[in-house]
């Protein structure tokens, strides 16, 4: 993991199958880990978008994809998701309200 905000892989196990699967047309260029990977990197760090380390994908491929990602509800799924699994192993209530 070459930086703090990377998956690592046992994230990235739990993460994988709540991302959309489209029909290939040609391979990818970047897979959706490395485009992750560079979303986290930005958040976490609030960078410009332009500013991504020349190691992830491009920017606007980093961006286009939180874009798509936000307005389809897949990075919120992916948050109730992880919050659901953390509440489940702390014992909580996995829905998060009352008893």
């Amino acid at each position: 993991m070459p930086y703090s905000s990377s998956l690592s892989d046992k994230e990235w196990e739990i993460i994988e199958p709540l991302l959309p699967q489209k029909k290939k047309t040609r391979p990818p260029v970047w897979t959706k880990r490395q485009i992750l990977d560079g979303i986290f990197y930005q958040l976490k760090n609030g960078c410009n978008w332009c500013d991504l380390p020349q190691d992830l994908p491009p920017y606007s491929t980093v961006f286009w994809h939180y874009k798509q990602w936000r307005s389809d509800g897949v990075l919120d799924q992916i948050m109730k998701t992880l919050h659901s699994r953390v509440r489940q192993q702390v014992k909580k209530n996995q829905s998060g309200q009352g008893c």
